[in-house]
């Protein structure tokens, strides 16, 4: 389909000066038929956004307070690092972390669409279903294990308060007993709800989950140190002798990149979010508030635990469950439990649900609607059985560990595209125009420069993520997959193609 008239000039383009320019309108009478590229649910932000300052910040709380980000924190042990270094480790991480998500947030407010639409910018009007669909695969997988993890919070609740619940621990299907199939299937349940409501409410579910494992969170912070005798020894190396102080130095960098690439599929699709933001000061702002302050605040609460758990078990707990169960207070397990769940299920949608969702739809607008993409990641997400996925170490690390590494590139490319090469100036219009006349339509619709680009960068980072050889360079493949596709990029481009 040819795409229709063009609207006026002025609606054309968002530079640095014109952030406030909204294009809904006529986005509706002029591209609301081209179902190849559009429909209601990744149309550009009508007005402006709800998405305040405070909502940002448990945003990111919802982000980082998971299970999965305790047990990512207290894993660092194992690569020969102690508390303080752990701690620093993380905070590094956090800070670079807040760069990146500036340059995404910001650049996702100015323009008002999901991450797929904005991909078309860098990657052309069909081009950009390659970042889109990368970005889906290790959603749903993600978002499966996560539903795991959650599930098997639940059932240590439903074990310490209803003693008949081992009945039906016992009988399996597919690798799973009868109560752990219950436990999953109502959080699946509760998790496709959340989403078929929209946006809005995933917004008012942030709010309210993000908060709420500070409550698990202290209590078994209190509880192990008091166990601990309230001794913490910050210099034992748990994962073996002490590194030298430049070998340290490496280790403290590599445990800060590890950080980032763990946080990186959120980040790349930050602008699913950030789009609604109300301005970007608002993004910027909640940024430094829940990554920084809050995230910094959390790592400190983690380590702690898994010094004060060494102390009491002999080795750090990755597994905050394991803690929860050994609590003595029916009433202790009950509130933790449901608080932990509760996080779980929170940062499992924002950041593994939403992405796929959208990028779903992004795959076949005129057929995929946001809530038609969310249940297709639901459906997936048990289809894939993430609790053997979980339990196959070699395959989390092959298979997402080689997919989560083309992350770097494609966050690399984009900014550069934007930032350098654009300077911020994108036509909104074009980005739902598949007409030869429609700057991001390049070849038919892709632009091969980029994605030779993320083609050549890719395979490097995915080399450096699976090979052993490269193992002690795996911690720094988000950076350097970041760094490689921006260049090779603004290397590839074509000069003479117009840029806005």
């Amino acid at each position: 389909m040819s795409a229709p008239a063009a609207p006026r000039e002025k609606d054309l383009a968002r530079g640095p000066s014109d952030a406030t320019v909204h294009p809904a309108s006529y986005l509706e009478d002029h591209h609301r038929s081209n179902h190849r590229l559009y429909n209601d649910d990744i149309a550009p932000r009508d007005g402006h956004g709800t998405w305040g300052t405070g909502n940002l910040f448990n945003w990111w709380m919802s982000a980082w307070h998971s299970l999965g980000g305790y047990a990512f924190a207290v894993g660092l042990f194992a690569l020969g690092l102690n508390g303080w270094q752990t701690l620093l480790g993380l905070s590094l991480g956090m800070l670079v972390m807040l760069g990146a998500a500036n340059l995404m947030g910001v650049a996702g407010q100015k323009a008002g669409v999901p991450f797929a639409v904005f991909a078309r910018m860098s990657f052309g009007v069909f081009g950009a279903n390659i970042p889109a669909l990368i970005r889906a695969v290790v959603a749903v997988a993600w978002y499966g294990i996560q539903t795991y993890l959650a599930a098997m919070a639940v059932k240590v609740l439903v074990i310490r308060v209803w003693s008949g619940a081992a009945a039906i621990d016992g009988a399996g299907f597919l690798g799973l007993s009868g109560l752990e199939w219950i436990c999953l299937l109502a959080l699946w349940a509760l998790q496709l709800l959340v989403l078929q409501r929209g946006m809005e409410t995933v917004k008012k579910f942030s709010d309210f989950a993000g908060p709420t494992i500070w409550v698990a969170m202290l209590a078994l912070a209190l509880w192990v140190l008091a166990q601990a005798d309230w001794k913490l020894d910050w210099t034992t190396h748990f994962g073996g002798e002490a590194p030298t102080f430049w070998g340290g130095a490496v280790l403290v960098c590599g445990a800060a990149f590890s950080t980032l690439s763990y946080m990186a599929g959120p980040i790349l699709n930050f602008a699913d979010f950030t789009r609604l933001g109300s301005s970007a000061a608002s993004v910027r702002r909640g940024n430094s508030l829940g990554l920084v302050l809050n995230g910094i605040a959390f790592a400190l609460v983690s380590v702690v635990i898994g010094i004060a758990s060494a102390e009491v078990y002999g080795e750090p707990v990755t597994d905050p469950i394991a803690l929860i169960a050994e609590l003595d207070n029916v009433s202790l397990v009950l509130v933790a439990a449901i608080a932990v769940s509760a996080a779980q299920v929170g940062v499992n949608v924002i950041c593994n649900f939403v992405s796929a969702s959208f990028d779903f739809a992004h795959l076949w607008p005129k057929r995929i609607s946001f809530k038609i993409g969310g249940a297709i990641t639901a459906v997936l997400s048990i289809v894939i059985m993430p609790w053997k996925v979980y339990s196959t170490p070699v395959l989390v690390n092959t298979f997402l560990g080689g997919v989560g590494a083309l992350i770097g590139p494609l966050f690399g490319i984009i900014m550069a595209d934007f930032y350098l090469r654009r300077k911020q100036r994108v036509r909104v219009a074009d980005l739902y125009t598949d007409g030869p006349q429609g700057v991001y339509h390049y070849n038919n619709g892709v632009n091969w420069r980029n994605v030779a680009a993320f083609v050549v960068a890719g395979a490097v980072t995915m080399v450096i993520a699976l090979v052993d050889t490269f193992s002690d360079l795996a911690p720094f493949s988000w950076l350097i997959g970041v760094v490689l596709g921006g260049l090779l990029s603004l290397v590839f481009q074509d000069r003479n193609h117009p840029v806005a």
